[in-house]
C-alpha cells in the first residue's frame, strides 16, 4: 500500500487552502518533471515579470489529479510511529496507538509518495490520496478539518477551540506585517507608490542568496507553462536548484520541484497530471460520517484570546527589554538562535531547557502533562532511544540524521540544531556554542 499521507495544521483554512490548491506544487515544497515541448512558445518574460504574473494569479477554483514522488533517502520512519510505543491493552494505550497512527499519516504526507485528487473552490478544499484499495480524504473549511481513512473506517475532525478569536489573531499578525513594511520604507527613505517598486526590492533580496531564471517552455497536465528556476549562490547548501512550473495563461502553479546539490533527479516532486480550472461539484467538498465510522473530536492549538493577549503583552516587552528578553513568567524559555542566511540558515534549539520549562508552566497553570504530572514510562523512554538509534548516526557531540535536502543534530547536552546543510556544519555551530 502506498505511503499513509494526513493534513498539515493550520490556523485557517482560508490561509492553507491556496497552499494546498491553486500552487498546491510549491506548497508541497516538490514536482513531476515539466516535458519541454518544442511547439510550446509562450510569450517571453523576464523573471521578475513572471514573478509577478505568478503572484498576480486570482485562481480559486479547481480539481485536478497530482503525483507526488520523494526520494529523500530516509530511514524507515516507522521506528519512530509504529513501533508500539505506549502499546498496551489500556484504554489509554489505545489513544497512543491512534496517536501513534496520526502521526505516521502526517509523517507520510511530507515524506512519502502518492497519487492523489485535488478539489478547491474558495475557502474550501479537498486532498483524496489513493491507496491501492482504500482512501484517504483531508477536507478542509473555515471552521472544520476532517481527516478520513476509508481502510480503517475511522474519520477525526479538528475543529478551532471556542475561546480562539482568530480574526484578532488574524488582524494582529496583519498589523504587525503593515508596521515592519512601514519601518522599512522610513529606513529606505523613500515611499513606496507602486507594487512594481515593491517587487523589485523583493527580487533585489532574492538575488543576493538565489539565481533566478527562466527555463524551457513546456507543458503540464496538458497546458502550455512557462519554467521560473532558482539556484543557491553558496555551495553550502545541500538544495541545487528549485523548478517551478507557471500555468501561461492564468499563473497558477502547475508543479514544482526541488533538486538536491549534485543530484539529477529531484528529491522532491509533486505536481498536476489533470487540472480544471473550472469550480468542482460542492458535494465532493463536504464530508459526513458514514454509518460504521469511528468518530474522533481534536481541537488545533491554537492559543485563546487570553492567551494571545498575553502572548503579544510578552513580545512588546521583549522588544523593550534591554537584553532582548522579556521580564515575564515564559522568561526561562530559551529563544532559537539563528546561525548563517539565506539557504545555508541553520536553527538551533536549546530542547532540554525549553522542553523543562514548558513542562513547569503547564505544572504551574494546572496541567496534569506539567512537571508534576505523569511522564513517559521507562518503558516508552527505552522505545523511544531505540529508535532514535535507528534513526541517526553517532556523531562528534550527538546523533545526525541527513536526507537529500536537510540535516538535524541532536547534541548530547540536549540541543537540536536543523538546516539544509551537511550534518558537518551543524556539528561546526555547536561545537562553537558550547
Amino acid at each position: 500500500m502506498s505511503p499513509r499521507t494526513g493534513g498539515p495544521t493550520r490556523l485557517r483554512a482560508r490561509v492553507l487552502v491556496p497552499a494546498l490548491g491553486v500552487p498546491v506544487a510549491i506548497a508541497a515544497a516538490v514536482l513531476v518533471p515539466m516535458q519541454a515541448v518544442a511547439a510550446v512558445d509562450l510569450p517571453d518574460k523576464t523573471a521578475e515579470e513572471l514573478l509577478a504574473f505568478a503572484k498576480a494569479s486570482e485562481v480559486d477554483a479547481l480539481s485536478g489529479a497530482i503525483q507526488q514522488r520523494s526520494e529523500l533517502g530516509l530511514p524507515d520512519l516507522g521506528a519512530i510511529t509504529g513501533g508500539g510505543m505506549g502499546a498496551g491493552s489500556g484504554e489509554g494505550d489505545d489513544a497512543d496507538a491512534a496517536a501513534s497512527a496520526t502521526l505516521e499519516d502526517l509523517l507520510a504526507i511530507a515524506t512519502g509518495s502518492f497519487d492523489a485528487n485535488v478539489y478547491l473552490d474558495g475557502d474550501r478544499a479537498r486532498l483524496q490520496v489513493l491507496d491501492r484499495m482504500a482512501e484517504r480524504n483531508l477536507y478542509l473549511a473555515p471552521d472544520e478539518t476532517w481527516f478520513v481513512d476509508s481502510e480503517t473506517q475511522t474519520a477525526t475532525r479538528f475543529t478551532v477551540p471556542a475561546d480562539a478569536d482568530l480574526d484578532a489573531i488574524e488582524a494582529d499578525l496583519e498589523a504587525e506585517a503593515e508596521r515592519l513594511a512601514d519601518e522599512a520604507e522610513a529606513e529606505a527613505g523613500e515611499s513606496l507608490p507602486t507594487p512594481q517598486q515593491v517587487l523589485d526590492r523583493a527580487l533585489d533580496r532574492l538575488d543576493e542568496t538565489t539565481e533566478v531564471s527562466v527555463g524551457t517552455d513546456g507543458r503540464v497536465a496538458g497546458r502550455d507553462a512557462y519554467e521560473l528556476v532558482l539556484e543557491p549562490r553558496t555551495d553550502e547548501t545541500l538544495v541545487g536548484e528549485v523548478r517551478i512550473a507557471i500555468d501561461g495563461e492564468n499563473g497558477a502553479a502547475l508543479a514544482a520541484s526541488v533538486t538536491a546539490r549534485g543530484a539529477s533527479d529531484p528529491a522532491f516532486s509533486t505536481g498536476f497530471t489533470e487540472v480544471s480550472f473550472a469550480a468542482p461539484d460542492a458535494s465532493v467538498l463536504v464530508f459526513e460520517p458514514a454509518d460504521g465510522f469511528a468518530v474522533t473530536e481534536q481541537e488545533w492549538p491554537i492559543p485563546s484570546t487570553e492567551e494571545w493577549a498575553q502572548w503579544k503583552a510578552d513580545a512588546e516587552a521583549r522588544a523593550e527589554g534591554d537584553d532582548g528578553v522579556a521580564p515575564d513568567a515564559h522568561g526561562d524559555v530559551p529563544r532559537p538562535i539563528v546561525h548563517g542566511e539565506g539557504w545555508a540558515t541553520v536553527v538551533e534549539v536549546d530542547a532540554e531547557a525549553a522542553s523543562a520549562a514548558m513542562a513547569e508552566h503547564r505544572a504551574e497553570a494546572g496541567d496534569d502533562a506539567g512537571a508534576g504530572g505523569t511522564g513517559p514510562t521507562e518503558e516508552q523512554l527505552a522505545e523511544a532511544s531505540a529508535a532514535l538509534e535507528a534513526l541517526t548516526t553517532p556523531v562528534e557531540g550527538g546523533r545526525a540524521l541527513q536526507t537529500s535536502l536537510l540535516s538535524v543534530l541532536l547534541t548530547d547536552d540536549g540541543r537540536v540544531l536543523a538546516g539544509s546543510v551537511p550534518v558537518d556544519a551543524l556539528v561546526e555551530y555547536a561545537a562553537a556554542d558550547r
